[in-house]
């Protein structure tokens, strides 16, 4: 499979990252371990986690999943073959962008990940009480000491994220190479709207979190009575789960009979297809179910397949606000 380049930088991904927020959630070390190692012999190379992942769970502190990670990368020896993507600035315990802060995160992050670099650090959410030149001073130093290669952003609105590429431009330092924006099938409005033009246009890597609607978009979910077997993610897949909803799941379920295929494996397909999507962020929280979702990687929907998905969303509002576990 061919890859895909981030940005102007020198890393290329396989068009599909691995989510790293269930590990330490609904993922242990012993199935994280054979996710990994799976993802990896199936030709994937990116990994995609967070300092703050995943301190939304009761008895977790943040760190778990950098944790678990770190552990298989000094166990399994294939640090070489894999890019890790972490993020900072959205950790209670670690929060904001402020130079001194974003060394100290990194030097967190390093430690659990027991590796010496970040391939791609990225920007977990904005910081308007810190300039961007200081913010992207603080990175230009981690690149410069060896410890950072890429950098990225996380949930920047588009002038904020066209501000901060500006000032990178004028003052000569590290540009966001990347974009990490909650988009899929279900809820486009958000990016589509600016972010979208802003990061074809300025030629970034768009790596999107949230691609399967926090698994409304497997289609498990159709009824409330669905939700409460399902009950880890349920306050997230609520809200889409009403006509708009229904509507969309019937519109995959035609297209995934078609191919023979999953209804999850249509969804990704559709946004590794999207023009400007380097690749979707896919958790998964079995070997069985990372097989199954990377079927998405060889799905080739037909044209008019693409249009008559895409059309969908013409004919209802975009979604309610999304419960964070990003």
């Amino acid at each position: 499979m061919h890859k895909r380049q981030l940005g102007n930088s020198p890393l290329s991904i396989f068009p599909f990252v691995l989510g790293g927020n269930v590990f330490g959630w609904t993922v242990d070390e012993r199935r994280a371990f054979a996710v990994l190692d799976a993802f990896v012999a199936a030709g994937g190379n990116m990994i995609d986690t967070a300092d703050s992942y995943s301190a939304w769970v009761p008895g977790n502190r943040g760190g778990e999943s950098e944790t678990l990670i770190g552990r298989w990368l000094h166990a399994s020896g294939k640090r070489d073959q894999v890019l890790i993507a972490t993020k900072v600035g959205k950790w209670a315990r670690q929060q904001g962008l402020a130079p001194f802060n974003l060394n100290q995160a990194a030097e967190g992050s390093l430690r659990r990940l027991q590796t010496d670099r970040i391939d791609l650090y990225q920007a977990h959410q904005d910081d308007a009480s810190v300039l961007l030149a200081d913010t992207l001073g603080g990175f230009a130093r981690l690149i410069e000491q060896g410890k950072v290669r890429v950098i990225g952003a996380s949930n920047y609105s588009a002038p904020r994220l066209a501000d901060a590429l500006t000032v990178a431009r004028k003052l000569g330092l590290p540009r966001y190479e990347t974009l990490q924006p909650e988009y899929n099938l279900a809820n486009r409005a958000g990016y589509e709207h600016a972010l979208e033009p802003l990061a074809r246009r300025e030629n970034l890597g768009v790596i999107c979190y949230s691609a399967l609607a926090s698994g409304f978009l497997s289609g498990k979910y159709r009824s409330l009575a669905d939700l409460a077997r399902h009950t880890a993610r349920s306050a997230a897949v609520r809200r889409y789960l009403d006509a708009r909803g229904l509507h969309l799941l019937e519109a995959l379920d035609r297209v995934a009979e078609a191919h023979q295929a999953s209804v999850a494996q249509v969804a990704l397909a559709w946004l590794i297809a999207r023009p400007g999507v380097a690749a979707p962020i896919v958790s998964a929280t079995s070997v069985a179910q990372l097989e199954e979702l990377l079927g998405a990687v060889e799905l080739k929907l037909q044209p008019n397949e693409i249009v008559y998905l895409t059309s969908l969303d013409t004919e209802f509002p975009p979604v309610r606000p999304r419960v964070e576990y990003h």
